[in-house]
């Protein structure tokens, strides 16, 4: 029964908590054959005013870790470090290594009506510009919207395609890691980080953080059902099943053993992530594993 045998793919994600899940999840349902081993830098959060050096040390540590543990494939599931250590440590490693950003922008690229697009992220990936960039990227190189009348504006010059609006929006994550993103107080903070970019008049949001999607509900209420959200984790999932297919060729050992779909590891409290994640999925989150880093 051997040749019957069907290979299956490991992949390291490392967010700064419990935000990375939201992609882990969209990865898990659209790629049955991948495996997961998820960190959860618990003991770190938040990212998003963390400084370069830190974060590309962070990243380090933890690719690593996750390489020893079997990985053939890394997704950074967090913006801040995608914008700021992603082309650092793609640098320092062989293993391919995918971020959210450019995936991300096409995705807002593609689904934008009116070409106006916003962002809200950590202050960290705001500073950056990361998004910016990678939206202009994406139409330099030839993408263009899925909406025929807007696109046919864009390449006659009659409309611009641009992020207008970005707005660091730093409380978010603690309340996602506190398990409070359906709360009055999430409510009321989204209100007062979203009005500069309803009066920008955006027709398109990017969820610049991985935290942001547990968010939804609130921010699409808040915004109103015309405005399109681009969760970047959707972007990821096409750019790793291709990467997937790049790998088959290389003929990588198979892994084999007992049949988990996901192992997860934190550097903070298991409880405490197993309480939020457990409440965020929905679902069983039942073995936590904590790190402890030497100093």
């Amino acid at each position: 029964m051997q040749g019957n045998k069907q290979r299956v793919r490991v992949i390291g994600m490392f967010d700064s908590g419990v935000g990375g899940l939201t992609v882990m999840k969209e990865i898990l349902e659209a790629i049955p054959e991948v495996r997961v081993i998820y960190f959860g830098d618990t003991a770190r959060v938040p990212y998003g005013n963390r400084q370069p050096e830190e974060l590309i040390g962070f990243g380090e540590e933890i690719i690593t870790f996750l390489i020893s543990q079997g990985a053939e494939a890394i997704v950074v599931a967090c913006n801040t470090s995608s914008a700021i250590s992603l082309s650092v440590l793609q640098e320092r490693f062989a293993i391919p290594i995918l971020g959210l950003i450019e995936p991300g922008a096409r995705l807002a690229v593609k689904k934008t009506l009116g070409g106006k697009i916003g962002l809200i992220a950590t202050e960290g990936t705001v500073r950056s510009k990361a998004y910016t960039l990678a939206v202009s990227k994406a139409l330099s190189r030839g993408l263009v919207p899925a909406d025929l009348v807007l696109r046919a504006a864009w390449q006659r010059g009659d409309q611009p395609i641009s992020l207008v609006r970005a707005q660091a929006c730093p409380l978010f994550v603690p309340l996602v890691e506190a398990g409070l993103a359906n709360s009055d107080e999430a409510g009321g903070i989204a209100r007062t980080y979203l009005k500069p970019l309803k009066r920008a008049g955006i027709d398109t949001l990017i969820l610049g953080c991985t935290h942001y999607p547990y968010l939804y509900p609130v921010i699409q209420d808040i915004l109103g059902q015309d405005v399109v959200l681009v969760d970047p984790a959707e972007g990821v999932v096409t750019e790793l099943q291709k990467l997937l297919a790049q790998l088959e060729v290389r003929n990588l050992s198979q892994i084999t053993g007992s049949q988990w779909r996901v192992r997860y590891f934190v550097s903070g409290d298991p409880a405490l992530f197993r309480q939020v994640g457990n409440t965020l999925l929905k679902q069983s989150i039942e073995n936590v594993r904590q790190i402890y880093w030497t100093e």
